[in-house]
């Protein structure tokens, strides 16, 4: 199973460096963009809930969640997502598909680990701005990944520690293409920012039973403001229009390497509980803090006023299960999910804060023996707004993963 994780792994590698743009969004010109990683489908299918771990899920969000791990699992996800931007007088459509995540869980007793890459953050849009005299385009791509190695300790069945080690790398390209009328030439800048550096989640897991057959869980997640290094490259050159409607790129552009710069990766933590019946249904809530006012990296040039704010997120969500022991009806073996979010997302453009809101819907579907099992999840939410000429985006989100599970490190014994 491990050989076969490693060839996912580079497979999974390379189709990241060939396509990173994750998003069709004009808002993630801004620092790295958007934050793309929202948990497994599993989370994200309950509003993006981590508070909830067991014995046979990964959960990315919280470290400590390997503690509850019984089985060697590994997950894969990927989504496609459908997006109709508007403002108050116009509206256009963009869709794309993603690889979000591959990582493995890897149980030893009561320490256990895991380990995986994510793409977290991701940039892609294309905008023109025309008035009479003067023709912008706007157009961006990359994000920043993560590699991964978390480890966490179970010191009972009910309480674990853990910490994830994440190594960020990445670029983000923007790109800004000026015209004016009754001139020939226009000028083309592209702003290359290559990100590097390593932060830390720590997390906390507790369940407590509370009455027969109903548990009372509780997680924490924090994750100090540390620094990672930027470095940027500018390339500015005179272009123009050639009879295709193409951009050619003329002789004599000029490359300018900025110096070497640390900006700080907002700190941020998450505070969750909730109430649920084993292998039954599960119910919770939970809030993050981030504080995104400390953020200062800027992709380029912008026409609009814009800053970071502090941020804080709301989420609610749970599961039903009909009968997970039944042998005679697939359909009361599904995990049906359910949540709602609401999102700051820390920026501020022309005084407007740029939130997000997302309802979302899943199942979880048996596969085969060792408890493995593919997820489905469905989401619509919509970012940002049409005041004071900002866009608003309505997106529908379709998602899907894999979790396999085996067993591992098994003692064998002979007679």
């Amino acid at each position: 199973m491990i050989k076969r994780f490693f060839i996912i792994v580079a497979l999974f590698s390379t189709v990241l460096a060939a396509a990173q743009e994750g998003t069709s969004s004009p808002y993630s010109y801004y620092g790295i963009g958007l934050t793309k990683f929202k948990g497994t489908v599993e989370n994200q299918s309950m509003g993006g809930l981590s508070i909830f771990s067991d014995s046979i899920h990964v959960n990315l969000r919280n470290p400590a969640a390997y503690g509850k791990l019984k089985l060697t699992t590994y997950t894969v996800g990927g989504s496609h997502t459908r997006t109709n931007m508007e403002t108050s007088s116009e509206s256009e459509s963009a869709q794309n598909t993603s690889l979000d995540y591959l990582a493995i869980g890897i149980p030893t007793g009561k320490l256990n680990f895991g380990l995986g890459l994510i793409p977290f953050t991701s940039v892609g849009y294309r905008i023109e701005d025309q008035n009479n005299d003067v023709s912008n385009r706007f157009t961006g791509r990359g994000g920043m990944n993560k590699v991964f190695l978390t480890t966490s300790y179970a010191f009972t069945e009910d309480f674990s520690l853990g910490v994830d080690v994440n190594y960020n790398f990445g670029n983000v390209q923007n790109s800004r293409t000026f015209f004016e009328r009754n001139i020939q030439y226009g000028t083309r800048q592209i702003n290359r920012t290559d990100l590097s550096g390593f932060n830390l989640n720590f997390g906390a897991d507790y369940r407590k039973r509370i009455a027969p057959n109903l548990n009372l869980h509780a997680a924490a997640i924090y994750s100090p403001a540390m620094d990672i290094t930027t470095n940027r490259m500018t390339n500015t050159s005179r272009v123009q229009v050639n009879n295709a409607g193409d951009i050619a790129v003329l002789p004599g552009s000029t490359d300018v390497n900025l110096p070497e710069r640390q900006v700080s990766l907002p700190g941020q933590y998450t505070l969750g509980g909730g109430i649920g019946k084993p292998n039954k249904w599960f119910v919770g809530a939970e809030y993050t803090a981030i504080q995104a006012a400390e953020f200062n990296l800027n992709a380029g040039p912008s026409t609009l006023p814009f800053a970071y704010e502090d941020a804080a997120q709301y989420r609610l969500g749970g599961f039903y299960v009909p009968n997970y022991t039944s042998m005679t009806n697939y359909l009361n073996r599904i995990v049906y999910r359910a949540g709602i979010r609401f999102e700051e997302t820390g920026l501020n453009l022309n005084n407007e804060s740029i939130n997000e809101f997302g309802i979302s819907f899943g199942l979880g579907l048996p596969a085969g023996s060792n408890f493995s099992n593919a997820n489905l999840g469905f989401e619509y939410g919509q970012r940002g707004t049409t005041n004071s000429g900002l866009i608003k985006e309505n997106f529908f989100k379709l998602s899907l993963s894999l979790s396999l599970s085996e067993r591992w490190f098994l003692q064998r014994r002979f007679d």
